[in-house]
């Protein structure tokens, strides 16, 4: 059984799909693209696909990952070129590696959240900023299956930032037609670690309106710009997949064949003098 690792995006309209609507799309792009999937046992069998951390609904994103299991060997980058033509635009696959470690879903450490706010100017981001990353704790609430949560947004925010500005025109997901066609719209970046409870960008708004606030006028478009490990030392989210593709890389030279030939090598005679 071979297993593949896919990065996919959520992008545009797309980013409303819920992850339920994720799961059936890409089960039908499975059957359209005649992936050999491995199924599971039992009365109602179901095709072996890992969703690891999917973002929220109505939040866009560059960086979810899912693992699927082969029945049969495949070439990982026509697995992803049959089902990104098989998915609706916007739903995009764009990265594909073959499963050589374990546990990529225990790697998703942390997240880089951008979240464009129409409406703000970069001056009150950055004082609501500067507010949220002086204080000790940040308590919000959120309502849940049990009710309503209270719980610190502070702690797992590693980083927050005002990286640049932009206008918002015709087109954009922030303008409507009874607002002026270019208005000011802060940028904010987040690096959140992933905790429990998981704090969300939402969490992180509440956060901001309850320390300095800040409430923007319309709905807050968020993206997920990346997720993985987090490194300590550069403050950054790495790549997911570089440990399967340096096994990849590595494991030529390190195969039993490899091994073999050497052997063969040592016991072989040193020819003429």
């Amino acid at each position: 059984m071979q297993r593949i690792r896919l990065r996919y995006t959520k992008r545009g309209r797309l980013r409303f799909t819920s992850h339920r609507d994720f799961q059936r799309a890409f089960e039908r792009a499975l059957r359209r693209a005649e992936v050999p999937m491995a199924y599971s046992a039992g009365f109602t069998p179901h095709p072996k696909v890992s969703y690891a951390n999917a973002a929220p609904t109505g939040t866009g994103s560059e960086a979810e990952y899912l693992e699927i299991a082969l029945a049969e060997q495949r070439d990982p980058d026509k697995v992803r070129e049959l089902l990104d033509e098989s998915l609706p635009t916007g739903l995009d696959v764009i990265e594909s590696v073959e499963a050589r470690t374990p546990h990529l879903a225990e790697r998703l450490t942390a997240s880089v959240w951008e979240l464009r706010m129409a409406g703000v100017t970069p001056a009150d981001a950055e004082r609501a900023v500067a507010a949220f990353k002086a204080a000790d704790t940040v308590e919000v609430q959120r309502r849940t299956k049990s009710g309503m949560r209270t719980f610190d947004a502070r702690a797992a925010v590693v980083d927050i930032a005002v990286p640049g500005t932009g206008t918002t025109g015709p087109g954009s997901l922030d303008t409507v037609p009874d607002r002026p066609e270019a208005q000011p719209c802060a940028i904010l970046r987040l690096v959140v670690r992933h905790v429990t409870p998981a704090v969300r960008p939402d969490d992180v708004l509440s956060g901001l309106r309850a320390v300095a606030d800040l409430a923007p006028p319309v709905p807050v478009e968020v993206t997920r710009l990346a997720q993985g490990p987090f490194d300590e030392e550069s403050g950054t989210v790495t790549d997911p997949l570089a440990p399967d593709r340096e096994a990849g890389t590595a494991a030529p030279a390190e195969g039993p064949g490899a091994a073999a030939l050497a052997a063969a090598q040592a016991a072989a005679p040193e020819g003429p003098a």
